[in-house]
C-alpha cells in the first residue's frame, strides 16, 4: 500500500439535499452520477455525488443505505461525530470566520465557534446536514497552495464509473 487516500467517502441521509449543501452552499464542483447502476449482489444503488478535490482528493457522497448494504456492515449504533473530522486549511483567521459562516448559510450546525487554541492554531467546527464534522483551520505553519480544480470526466473513471454516466443527474 502506498501513503496516500484518494477518495473520502461519506454516507448521507438523502443524496440530493447533501448534493446542494457541497455544491450550492460550499461552492464545490459535483455532480449525481451512476444513478442507473443497481448491484445484483448487495442490492445497492451506485449512485453517488462526486466532488474533485484539489491534489486529484475525491470527496463521494454516498446514500447512507447504500453504503451499508455495499460494504456489508451492521449498523447498530448509527452514525457519530466521535470518530473523525475532515480539516480544511485556509491562509487566514479571517478566512476560517468566512467560511464557517458560508457553511452556516448553507445550513450547516456550528458545533464550536472559530478561537485559538492552546497549540496553537486558530480554528472552528461545523457538522454538515449529516452530522458529518468538519474543522476549519489557520495553522501559520502550514501554508495553503491554492491550485485551480478543473472540472473533469477522470474523478469518474478512477472509481469505475463510465464516461457516459457524467451527464448531470440532477
Amino acid at each position: 500500500m502506498h501513503p496516500r487516500v484518494n477518495v473520502v467517502t461519506l454516507a448521507v441521509r438523502d443524496l440530493k439535499t447533501s448534493l446542494d449543501f457541497y455544491r450550492d452552499g460550499l461552492g464545490l464542483l459535483g455532480k449525481i452520477i451512476g444513478t442507473e447502476y443497481v448491484d445484483s449482489v448487495s442490492g445497492a444503488s451506485g449512485a453517488v455525488a462526486l466532488f474533485e478535490l484539489q491534489g486529484g482528493l475525491i470527496l463521494a457522497l454516498y446514500p447512507r443505505s447504500d453504503f451499508i448494504r455495499d460494504a456489508k456492515i451492521a449498523d447498530a449504533a448509527g452514525p457519530s461525530q466521535a470518530e473523525f473530522s475532515l480539516g480544511y486549511l485556509t491562509k487566514s483567521r479571517r478566512e476560517v470566520d468566512a467560511l464557517v459562516r458560508q457553511a452556516t448559510a448553507a445550513g450547516a450546525r456550528v458545533t464550536e465557534a472559530p478561537r485559538e487554541r492552546a497549540w496553537g492554531i486558530y480554528s472552528g467546527y461545523f457538522s454538515d446536514p449529516d452530522g458529518h464534522l468538519w474543522e476549519i483551520i489557520y495553522n501559520r505553519a502550514m501554508p495553503v497552495r491554492d491550485e485551480p480544480v478543473k472540472p473533469t470526466a477522470k474523478a469518474a473513471r478512477r472509481i469505475g464509473g463510465k464516461s457516459a454516466a457524467l451527464k448531470e443527474q440532477v
